[in-house]
């Protein structure tokens, strides 16, 4: 969790430098319009940043916390195999946000569905014969310690 938050840290900065660019190069002049192109816009570029870090091994973030991500036979990831990854990771959140407009959810109640999601999946991986996450065994990726990794000769 720990790592989720220092990723979020980082992302911020990913994440703003991106829209400022996005609503320059659009000359956006009010925060709703295009709002919809922004999204797709930071999802790709999300896209971009943890399939070009994650095809390297690590981000940032999962260096800090010797956290590497490599493919079922421990060789680091090829571009779309990490790309899969990033779009999988996407159940993270999908499932409650697709819920928003159907149901016209207020923030509050959007908020403790995402909440709550987020929390059923991260205990979903406690069921998983090797305590990953589904998105990894849908990809066939692994979250592995990197320290013993380094360690092997």
């Amino acid at each position: 969790m720990a790592c989720w938050l220092y990723e979020g840290m980082l992302l911020f900065g990913v994440i703003f430098i991106a829209a400022y660019l996005f609503s320059s190069l659009t000359q956006q002049r009010h925060a709703l319009t295009g709002r919809h192109a922004l999204m797709a816009f930071l999802f790709l570029v999300l896209g971009i940043y943890f399939t070009w870090f994650w095809s390297k091994g690590q981000t940032l973030a999962m260096k800090t916390w010797h956290i590497r991500v490599t493919d079922r036979q421990g060789r680091r990831l090829s571009q779309p195999r990490a790309l899969l990854r990033y779009v999988l990771s996407w159940l993270w959140f999908l499932p409650p946000l697709a819920l928003i407009a159907p149901f016209h959810l207020g923030a509050g109640e959007t908020s403790v569905l995402l909440i709550g999601w987020v929390l059923v999946w991260a205990v979903l991986a406690r069921f998983h014969p090797q305590r990953q996450f589904w998105h990894d065994a849908l990809a066939g990726t692994l979250l592995v310690d990197a320290r013993l990794q380094d360690n092997q000769p």
